[in-house]
């Protein structure tokens, strides 16, 4: 009975930290925006990609200085800060007419965009600081022997928020008439949700003693290890690859396909659905493949997937673009594991340079958009098909070093 009682217990206070998940998923939404942007704004893809710079900065920036923070102040206080730092991001553009009704850009439409920016990049932060936070602190509301279970789903919810990317602005637009910006009062509801919820879930944290607390030198220090260091450029260019497929795939559809109004519900169901499917039957692969030969083969898939979408052919692209989000779903974990496996002892300093690393979302899909720019959108899928063939390199260093 009293087993029961604690499961219930740490079930109610789980939930407000699933939530945080979901949360989590809306710094992901900068991707499908810069093609809503880039009409919206009449602005060229360079500029378009600047949304995905916002979003993504935070991360090489707040990482580990969010981390060290952490260890001083808690995970409560870092998780009340994440919330109240992404719903001040959300909360601007509503208060500067971008709440759902049709955009109405005059002379002030350069300034509108740049207030987006700068409120994309308060999201940004407020998602770096629930990443920083979010796996830890799963594990003080888990049940003995739930966490990693706990952890598994709450990826998926964290995917499922940012599918809501996606999958809301065409249905604002086709069914309530309104424009993509609903998204910043429907997110800023949820979080506000999201924050109370945790106020009121009793959440008690676990404190835990280190020997050796991560710094800023113990963290930096281990680049000088050329393994660690090829693995953190590996998480860089795969996070910038992802973003710049789930950016650029529907300026693709619209610019090559002509597909204009469901053009990211189509993005989404060959791209970001087959990275769902890919994450749920990712673990029941590793159970019998080895996580060092699972990576290549995952790299290997993603290569042959951007290969298609240069054939010019359109079920070839689509085949392409279907190949590429099953063989992205599981790398960042792989190599995330992986170098965390190799080095355990270190792992509070891998987990914050791995994060840190994230900001090859902000940094890789500008310059997508400047080879767009000045060639064609196909030819900017050259940058992650680059990025691709690095952690294709890396993931035979990978199985060399076991």
């Amino acid at each position: 009975m009293v087993n029961s009682t604690n499961s219930k217990v740490s079930s109610a206070k789980a939930i407000p930290i699933f939530l945080a998940f979901l949360c989590m998923g809306f710094g992901d939404a900068v991707g499908p925006l810069v093609s809503l942007v880039k009409d919206s704004f009449d602005v060229s893809n360079f500029q378009a990609q600047l949304m995905t710079f916002s979003g993504f900065i935070m991360f090489g920036i707040l990482s580990i200085p969010i981390g060290l923070l952490q260890d001083k102040k808690g995970k409560k206080f870092i998780m009340n800060l994440g919330l109240i730092i992404a719903f001040i991001g959300l909360i601007i553009p509503v208060f500067n007419g971008m709440y759902g009704p049709a955009l109405e850009l005059s002379s002030d439409g350069q300034g509108k965009f740049y207030i987006l920016l700068f409120a994309i990049l308060l999201l940004g932060a407020g998602a770096t600081t629930l990443q920083v936070v979010g796996n830890p602190i799963m594990r003080d509301v888990s049940p003995e022997g739930k966490y990693s279970s706990n952890l598994s789903f709450a990826q998926s919810v964290k995917a499922i928020g940012s599918s809501l990317g996606f999958l809301l602005p065409p249905v604002a637009v086709q069914f309530f008439n309104l424009d993509w910006t609903i998204l910043f009062p429907i997110y800023s509801i949820l979080i506000l949700i999201n924050l109370l919820l945790f106020q009121v879930s009793g959440f008690e944290e676990k404190k835990t003693n280190h020997e050796n607390a991560a710094s800023l030198r113990s963290c930096f220090s281990l680049l000088a290890n050329p393994y660690v260091l090829t693995m953190v450029l590996a998480i860089f260019l795969y996070v910038g690859a992802e973003v710049s497929m789930s950016s650029g795939v529907p300026i693709l559809m619209k610019e090559k396909f002509g597909i204009l109004k469901f053009g990211l519900w189509v993005t989404w169901a060959l791209f970001f659905l087959p990275i769902l499917i890919g994450r749920f039957t990712g673990g029941l692969i590793l159970r019998v493949l080895a996580p060092n030969k699972f990576l290549i083969i995952t790299a290997i898939l993603s290569l042959i997937g951007l290969i298609l979408l240069f054939t010019g052919v359109v079920v070839l692209t689509y085949i392409g673009i279907i190949l590429t989000g099953l063989g992205f779903a599981n790398i960042f974990p792989l190599i995330f594991s992986i170098t965390v496996d190799k080095m355990p002892e270190r792992s509070n300093e891998l987990s914050g340079l791995m994060v840190s690393a994230i900001i090859g979302g902000a940094l890789i899909p500008p310059l997508m958009g400047l080879v767009a720019d000045n060639f064609s959108v196909l030819l900017g899928f050259v940058v992650p098909l680059i990025c691709m063939m690095f952690i294709l390199v890396a993931s035979f260093v990978s199985l060399a070093k076991k």
